[in-house]
């Protein structure tokens, strides 16, 4: 272990790095958050990787992970407000300072911006540590969703604040990489996602539970996945399958996911199906047994579910950003929208189902486009970045500060 006024040694790229990862959600919780950074870590380990992962406490059994590769250090959080299945880190700046001077990391990376991100953050500045931070969630966008309308601007601000504090923002979109530089953040990067092609595949089709929802293979299903909560627009899914039914009435709305919107939008929407939560198999199962998928959210950063459901072989609507925009060619593996065009998004998914030729052919071309978005090519991406992180604030380094660390 490095001693704090130990030079800061710059790795090759074939060296392993001590990475401190820091986090407010983590697998098991089920988010794209959450998901993501689970395969960050595997693939990170998989290249040789050292993972120390900071993360709240999810519930009181819950204990520190420790394997080859890969430890956890837990510390207290609090549930965050409209999403009490997550937890918020409480600051550990103190916590955090000591930890990382008995055990320097070469890198921290910071995957989401709450207390105990910022704490992560001022420690990591304190130890003159090199950090890299994602962008994973628009949170000043949900602020109309949850009645704090006059937070949106404030919430900017900080965001803004604390990813310009990093050695680096990481983004997985080109359009969110413009963005964000039109808004004055600094040094933003594009680190695609990938998707788990050989989970999610057209292969995973079960009739059995298509005739569960009541229907043979010629009856059109229409899918979506995702949380069932307000900032994710889905009155338009509701509204478009209404259209859609007009045009086929043996159509199907299966519903897969939960959220604090589920129990109200059940009882307006009898005749959809609401299947819950479904992860893994279960999971892929579901989306390969649908034929059309509609995505209305206009809240993503990048939207996992875009890929999977095209990798499940599924015909995809969705506006024309996020993932969308960065792997949809409207009309040829997809049908794009533009953003936040409602009486567009439910024209589209009307015309759709009137032709199953045409669904048939979007979903073939939509599961050949994404066969080669692998975690593998991804996460060199990523290990690129983190190398070149390192190796630049290493040339410019400066011995950390001595002063006794305060939460």
């Amino acid at each position: 272990m490095r001693g704090m006024n130990t030079p800061h040694i710059i790795p090759h790229r074939s060296a392993q790095l001590n990475i401190a990862l820091v986090t407010e959600t983590y697998l098991p919780e089920v988010n794209g958050v959450a998901i993501t950074i689970g395969r960050m870590v595997d693939g990170l380990r998989q290249q040789g990787h050292h993972i120390h992962m900071i993360r709240p406490r999810q519930h009181k059994q819950d204990i520190a992970a420790k394997a080859d590769g890969y430890e956890e250090t837990l510390v207290s959080g609090m549930p965050i407000p409209g999403y009490p299945e997550l937890k918020s880190g409480l600051p550990a700046k103190g916590t955090l300072v000591r930890l990382w001077r008995q055990q320097r990391p070469d890198i921290v990376h910071i995957a989401t911006e709450g207390p105990l991100g910022w704490s992560a953050l001022s420690a990591a500045r304190k130890l003159n540590l090199p950090v890299s931070t994602d962008f994973h969630t628009n949170f000043q966008n949900y602020t109309q969703h949850y009645g704090i309308g006059l937070l949106k601007r404030p919430i900017a601000a900080y965001l803004r604040y604390f990813h310009n504090k990093a050695d680096c923002t990481l983004v997985p979109t080109t359009s969110l990489q413009r963005e964000l530089e039109q808004d004055n953040y600094q040094n933003v990067l594009v680190v695609s996602r990938g998707v788990d092609a050989e989970l999610f595949q057209p292969g995973k089709r079960d009739a059995g539970l298509r005739a569960s929802w009541g229907v043979d293979e010629d009856t059109p299903v229409v899918m979506l996945v995702s949380r069932i909560a307000a900032e994710k627009n889905l009155p338009v899914v509701f509204q478009a399958f209404r259209e859609m039914h007009t045009v086929d009435t043996r159509a199907k709305l299966v519903i897969v996911g939960d959220g604090p919107a589920r129990a109200e939008m059940q009882r307006q929407h009898p005749d959809a199906i609401f299947v819950g939560m479904q992860t893994g198999e279960a999971l892929a199962q579901h989306y390969a047994s649908g034929d059309i998928f509609l995505y209305p959210s206009l809240t993503e950063t990048y939207g996992n579910v875009t890929v999977e459901a095209m990798a499940s072989g599924l015909a995809t609507i969705a506006y024309d950003y996020a993932a969308a925009k960065q792997h949809i060619r409207h009309e040829v593996n997809g049908l794009l929208v533009p953003f936040d065009d409602t009486a567009a998004f439910i024209t589209q998914a009307k015309s759709l189902i009137s032709d199953m030729g045409r669904v048939q052919r979007l979903r073939h071309e939509a599961r050949h486009t994404v066969e080669s978005l692998t975690w593998e090519h991804i996460m060199g991406q990523m290990e690129a970045v983190l190398f070149d992180t390192v190796r630049a604030q290493g040339a410019n380094h400066v011995q950390p500060e001595t002063a006794a660390a305060t939460d």
